[in-house]
Order: structure tokens, then C-alpha cells, then sequence
């Protein structure tokens, strides 16, 4: 155990390519894009680090090619879903016990893959499952995707810095504890960073989670967490299942120990200042 105070390297947004005609970044994405159409993938569930197939799979086609196969993704049922809660709870104690500047460390390494060497493959991804042009996929999937977990570890080490202020005789201590139970992470289609950022958000401060894509984002979806598990995110963290809303929903909600939040109401905006 160290002694040291850790402060994680100061975020920058990350740069925007622009796969202009004669790039490294275009001749990549061309490379990426005509890999992923040549190979029809079997995308697994991740559940507790291994990959979980089924005898029911759904189809995936490009928005804008729906003749075109890319693949099928596994489809779960009730059963995957508690299977997904359990390996949460179990991965739990480990992962809240570690450190806050190790669990940060796997998210920073998450993303320089993912603006390295998952470059062309998580656009490509993006493009061909979202129906995006270059630009559009890189700005989401791989910059804002990259400034979410870099940020959000500084963010994570700006809270863990907040501490009550003392007086004379007492020292006042604040300790950040994860939340009890699991976090459901319900991502949307349209935007792959957003789809990353759900379910690994709450991961860096020392949660776990159970994380259901809109089942139109499953194949980026997987790439994200083959870049996860890459950069040492330990099994179970986080969980990735594919079954529809309500099958989720009827396992999820009637968990015991599923944190339960009321958000606050959203600030009126005047119509004239556009401030609140």
C-alpha cells in the first residue's frame, strides 16, 4: 500500500480526425470497415467475463443496407439477466475495495485503445451499426467516448478531494462509498459515447453494473467492451446482456437491492434570458 497521493494526468479533449483524401486515418477506416463486412460475427453476451452464446440469435443489418448481413448478436432471456445481477454482486466487494486510482488507471487505458489501436475499428463499428459517415462516428465514439473516461477520472479524483472543513481539536473526514446493490445502465441507440459512458461512469467510482444497449446498438456495442476487458476492467464489473425492455425490466426492478433515485425536478428557463 502506498503512501502517495495520486493525481491522474490532466484530460484534454481528445483531436478530431478528419480523414481527408490520402490519410493514414481514411486508408485505416477503409481497412476497418471492409474487415468488419467480410466477417458475419456471433456477438456473446458478457456475463462475469465469459462469453455467453444462445440458441436464439437476432440478425444485424446496416440501417442503410438492409440486405447486407453483418452478423447475430445472441438474444437472453429472465434467466441471463439474473445471471448478469449475480455476477455484478459477486464482482462487488473486490471491486469497490480497489483502490480509486487503480480502477481509474483501467478506464484511462480504455482510452488510449480506444483512440490507438480500436481507432478504426470502433468508427467502423459506428458507421456500419448507427449509420454514420467518418466524421460523425468520430467525434462520437471514439472522442467523446475517450473524453468521458478521461475526464470522468479527474472528476473522480476532483470529488474524492472534497472534505469537510475542521476545527480546533476535531478532524472532520468524508469517505465515498459506492453504492449498495447494482446499477442499471439503459443506453440509447444513437450515440455510441453515451451507450460507453452509462454503465462506466458509475464502474470508476466503484460500482457495478448490469448494462442493456438498445438492441440496434448491440454490435458497437460489443466493441466497446472487447476494449474493456483489454484494458484489465476485472469480471463482473461490468455485465453486458441482450433481451428486451420488458423482460429486463420485470427481473431488474423487482431486485431487492436495486438503487432507487428520484431525480429533481428540472429548473424552469425563462423564455427571454434562456438562463434558469
Amino acid at each position: 500500500m502506498s503512501d502517495a497521493i495520486f493525481s491522474v494526468p490532466q484530460p484534454v479533449n481528445e483531436p478530431v480526425l478528419n480523414f481527408a483524401p490520402g490519410s493514414a486515418e481514411r486508408a485505416d477506416l477503409k481497412v476497418a470497415l471492409a474487415q468488419l463486412k467480410s466477417d458475419q460475427r456471433n456477438i456473446p453476451m458478457y456475463i462475469g467475463g465469459k462469453e455467453v452464446f444462445t440458441d436464439k440469435k437476432v440478425a444485424m443489418h446496416p440501417p442503410h443496407e438492409r440486405s447486407f448481413l453483418l452478423g447475430h448478436h445472441a438474444y437472453g432471456t429472465a434467466e441471463h439477466v439474473t445471471m448478469a445481477i449475480d455476477a455484478a454482486l459477486a464482482a462487488k466487494p473486490a471491486w469497490e475495495a480497489m483502490p480509486w486510482q487503480d480502477r481509474a488507471a483501467i478506464f484511462l487505458k480504455a482510452a488510449d485503445l480506444l483512440t490507438g489501436p480500436y481507432r478504426a475499428k470502433m468508427n467502423a463499428a459506428t458507421m456500419l451499426c448507427q449509420s454514420k459517415n467518418p466524421f460523425q462516428a468520430e467525434i462520437d465514439c471514439v472522442c467523446e467516448l475517450a473524453d468521458f473516461w478521461r475526464f470522468n477520472a479527474h472528476y473522480m479524483q476532483e470529488i474524492y478531494r472534497q472534505q469537510p472543513l475542521s476545527v480546533k481539536g476535531l478532524w472532520n473526514r468524508l469517505d465515498w462509498r459506492p453504492l449498495e446493490g447494482f446499477v442499471f445502465a439503459l443506453t440509447p441507440f444513437n450515440f455510441t459515447s453515451i451507450a460507453g459512458n452509462l454503465p462506466t461512469a458509475p464502474a470508476m467510482l466503484g460500482n457495478v453494473a448490469v448494462w442493456k444497449p438498445a438492441e440496434s446498438e448491440i454490435y458497437s456495442a460489443a466493441v466497446i467492451m472487447e476494449i474493456l476487458q483489454e484494458a484489465g476492467l476485472p469480471d463482473g464489473v461490468i455485465n453486458l446482456v441482450y433481451v428486451n425492455g420488458p423482460t429486463m425490466g420485470d427481473v431488474v426492478f423487482k431486485h431487492p437491492i436495486l438503487p432507487v433515485f428520484t431525480l429533481p425536478e428540472a429548473p424552469a428557463f425563462s423564455s427571454t434570458s434562456g438562463k434558469p
